[in-house]
């Protein structure tokens, strides 16, 4: 096939190595100078990271502050953006004086107060044979977190709690649920 289209072109052989060997070259060209490109937009997006992670120290040393609540943000969104934990939710209804910390609103302004981040207790580790897991009958009003500030003392725990018993919906539980508790 490619006899029929040399003697077409009645050009040499070697003419045609030439020519292939430059495609090659600029092929390999455009390849490294990607490469450079995409090596400067990397650095540059990893100095933008290095500027947001400063610009957030930043914020958690200017607290007190207020907030104006954006579209999707939840309480616990805008902890994590201010405490580096969502956990401190808890802080900012409190503060706020939030009757339902599940209802916040677009626009509505939030006061974030200084305080300390608030990190879960490490799990504890069970050495030797498995405790069973306790298991409790849920009641008209019980929720996950009363459920676990009754249980463990720590309201927090209610993520265990989830988990055990593959909750999909962790704010959807109903009275006479069976709810495994982890030890």
């Amino acid at each position: 096939m490619w006899k029929k289209y040399l003697k077409k072109l009645n050009l040499p052989e070697s003419y045609i190595s030439i020519t292939l060997g430059f495609l090659v070259i600029i092929v390999a060209g455009l390849l490294v100078y990607n490469n450079f490109i995409k090596a400067k937009k990397f650095e540059s997006e990893l100095s933008q990271e290095t500027k947001m992670e400063e610009k957030t120290q930043d914020i958690s040393e200017a607290l007190p502050l207020t907030h104006k609540v954006a579209e999707n943000e939840n309480l616990w969104t805008i902890a994590e953006k201010y405490y580096k934990s969502g956990y401190n939710w808890v802080t900012i209804a409190k503060e706020n004086k939030l009757v339902n910390p599940d209802k916040i609103y677009v626009d509505q302004d939030l006061v974030i107060p200084k305080a300390e981040t608030i990190k879960p207790e490490s799990e504890k580790i069970l050495t030797g044979a498995v405790a069973p897991a306790k298991t409790y009958t849920v009641v008209r009003g019980d929720n996950l977190w009363s459920i676990s500030v009754r249980e463990y003392g720590d309201g927090f725990a209610w993520t265990k709690i989830a988990k055990e018993n593959n909750l999909v919906n962790p704010s959807l539980i109903h009275a006479g649920n069976v709810l495994k508790l982890p030890r």
